[in-house]
């Protein structure tokens, strides 16, 4: 490519803004892009220092000869910040900025290349609100969870405790009569206090929140699904990572509910659990070997679990979907993103 080719392929693009500095930092070419961006025509900009694109504050601090030094030293440098348009408007641009020198090692100038990035930037903050609106959301669910399952804990079952007690010391004293049916009603309510021990523990299991999700789902696989319900289970784990505790809470929950809809519906035998990382979050399946008989998929009336499933991974981002066949078992399949933990504070713009 001739250089007059290749200077209009520069003075046309777009995109970007593309100029040229001496090496003092004074603008010495301009193309279409950099108009664009900026809002400066080039008989306006045009032997006016670069730093005019800064703001103040990025003034006062000495930022605009600090990148042209480390671009010497370096011989480029890139950066992401706040810069200025003409009309005082600011955008947030990513920036590189490269040395020139001639075949003799002399400092010709600068290249540098602006991009405005402010709607990335915008995506990437509604993602990050997102991400802490649902973070705080689900904090809020197990936090109330927590508080149900000790109310229930602290007072329910405590009142009803002392009821078996009563019952069981008049069951004692009354004519033999009456004592069968005094038994029964002791054997309901201490059938009652199971079921609500039972509760308790799905609404707060022990461990989630000090273990995290790998340490969790074992103690629940083994406590639950082989002690309480007599099943045989495998549990197949390969992370790179550890999840964030929201995450990691609710991938715990929906394993939870399919766990919960096997032993209900399922009449397994077996269940498979993996859990492995994939495409930037966490994939996970659960895989029954029971009878395969659809829980109302048809769309017309799924059962509550179902629905709560569903919404736990697309509220987090991800999806989820159920398989099943009569005769072949039940495989609830889910995918959540896995994303670092938020920062507590911006990063500063790379400044000095």
């Amino acid at each position: 490519m001739s250089e007059t080719a290749f200077t209009l392929l520069v003075q046309g693009v777009l995109d970007y803004g593309i100029f040229m500095l001496d090496p003092q930092g004074y603008i010495i070419s301009w193309n279409a892009g950099a108009e664009r961006i900026k809002g400066y025509g080039a008989a306006d900009i045009l032997g006016q220092h670069f730093s005019v694109f800064y703001p103040p504050e990025d003034q006062l601090s000495g930022k605009p000869q600090w990148e042209l030094e480390t671009a010497v030293a370096d011989g480029r440098l890139e950066d992401e910040g706040w810069r200025v348009r003409q009309d005082g408007s600011r955008f947030w641009a990513n920036v590189v900025i490269t040395a020139l020198w001639d075949e003799k090692g002399v400092l010709q100038g600068f290249g540098k290349v602006t991009r405005d990035m402010s709607e990335r930037r915008a995506a990437q903050q509604a993602l990050s609100e997102r991400r802490r609106l649902f973070d705080h959301l689900v904090q809020a669910q197990e936090t109330e969870r927590r508080r149900i399952a000790w109310d229930v804990h602290d007072d329910s079952i405590q009142a009803m405790v002392a009821v078996a007690m009563r019952l069981e010391l008049l069951a004692e004293r009354v004519p033999e009569a009456h004592a069968a049916e005094l038994q029964r009603l002791d054997t309901t309510v201490r059938e009652a206090i199971g079921r609500l021990r039972s509760l308790t523990f799905r609404l707060h299991p022990p461990g989630i929140d000090r273990h995290g999700l790998i340490e969790g789902l074992t103690s629940h696989l083994e406590d639950v699904v082989r002690s309480s319900w007599g099943m045989t289970y495998t549990f197949d784990h390969q992370l790179d990572r550890t999840p964030t505790p929201e995450t990691a809470i609710t991938i715990f929950r929906i394993v939870q509910e399919a766990l919960l809809n096997v032993h209900k519906h399922a009449r397994a035998s077996r269940v498979d659990v993996r859990v492995k990382s994939g495409d930037g979050g966490i994939l996970t399946h659960v895989v029954d070997d029971g009878t395969g008989e659809p829980m109302s998929m048809d769309g017309t009336r799924e059962h509550f679990g179902v629905i709560e499933m569903r919404e736990r991974a697309e509220t987090a981002g991800g999806w989820w979907s159920m398989h099943s066949r009569p005769g072949t078992g039940t495989s609830v399949e889910f995918w959540v993103p896995n994303p670092l933990p938020l920062p507590s504070s911006e990063p500063r713009d790379g400044a000095p």
